[in-house]
């Protein structure tokens, strides 16, 4: 899983919400190469699902193992809490991504703001569905702190400046399972004939509901946003039934959480005006543990396929 590593050489592990998709094969790639530059052994774990009991078994490996750091994108902020403890008790350095306000870690980082992430979906759904008709919001789980978190600060940004758009009920825990977003959505044009558009939160929700406007021939009549990976979303995106959406760049994830676990094992400050590569300079939140900058890259018929190119 590591490699044979030195035995003075820091370890980093890196347990992701699930493997074998896009987002996080971008976000290995970003480790490894990170890993490579900085001299560590830096490695990453992918669930076969999005189960919180997996991550927490998986962090319960790498405690096993002692590594020096452990980074999380967690499935389950409140289920992770007490193993996180574990591994900080131990010495162990703990970093989290998507996850503000995690409890138990050194620090967590976010490349994009909930507010200016929300808002740039809220205004970019009212621009494509005209500022009226029904829509529905997918969310990673109903327990992803940041994926409802996000789908909060975009459906107050409509209900505030377009008060004629409609959420259809409340929001669906499928955005990470392609065949589950597919399936929903679906279900959700049949029950609503007049549905027009779904704003998805989490790399699989774009593509399935992508995928089902398209089996019920409905590019340009539903709207389809969300972040996903270019090169999952390329073809749907210039065949017009996945609208567009807004992404951080998954493999510069990667590279800050070996960046991060670098500096804390190194025993560098992290405070405000440190200068982190990946991240720019830092302005930490006043009492939290939570870095937060805003790098949003736009994903549309004019950048999909440079971004693609770059393997993502």
């Amino acid at each position: 899983m590591a490699g044979t590593a030195l035995a003075d050489q820091t370890r980093i592990g890196v347990v992701v919400k699930i493997g074998g998709i896009p987002w996080f094969n971008a976000m290995e790639a970003g480790i490894k190469e990170q890993g490579a530059a900085l001299g560590v052994d830096a490695f990453m774990i992918g669930p076969t699902s999005a189960d919180p009991a997996l991550q927490v078994r998986a962090v319960e490996d790498l405690i096993a193992q002692g590594v020096d750091v452990i980074g999380v994108v967690p499935n389950d902020a409140e289920v992770l809490e007490p193993v996180l403890e574990r591994a900080r008790a131990q010495g162990i350095k703990v970093i989290t991504h998507e996850s503000p306000n995690q409890r138990n870690v050194d620090w967590n980082f976010e490349l994009a703001s909930v507010e200016g992430f929300g808002d740039a979906y809220g205004k970019l759904m009212a621009d494509l569905m005209g500022g009226t008709g029904k829509y529905a919001v997918f969310v990673g789980s109903l327990t992803v702190p940041l994926h409802n978190a996000w789908a909060d600060a975009a459906i107050a940004y409509l209900k505030a400046n377009n008060p004629e758009m409609e959420l259809v009920g409340e929001r669906y825990g499928v955005a990470e399972n392609v065949d589950d977003s597919r399936r929903t959505a679906l279900d959700l044009m049949r029950a609503h004939p007049d549905l027009k558009g779904f704003l998805a939160f989490g790399s699989q929700g774009p593509i399935g509901a992508a995928r089902a406007v398209e089996e019920r021939r409905k590019a340009g009549e539903v709207v389809v946003l969300g972040p996903f990976s270019p090169g999952q979303g390329q073809k749907l995106i210039h065949d017009g039934v996945l609208s567009g959406g807004f992404m951080w760049n998954p493999k510069e994830a990667g590279k800050v959480f070996v960046t991060l676990g670098d500096m804390l094992v190194k025993g560098e400050e992290i405070k405000a005006g440190t200068e982190v590569p990946g991240l720019g300079t830092i302005n930490p939140e006043a009492g939290s543990k939570n870095i937060i900058v805003d790098q949003l890259v736009e994903l549309n018929k004019d950048t999909i396929d440079g971004l693609a190119e770059m393997g993502l």
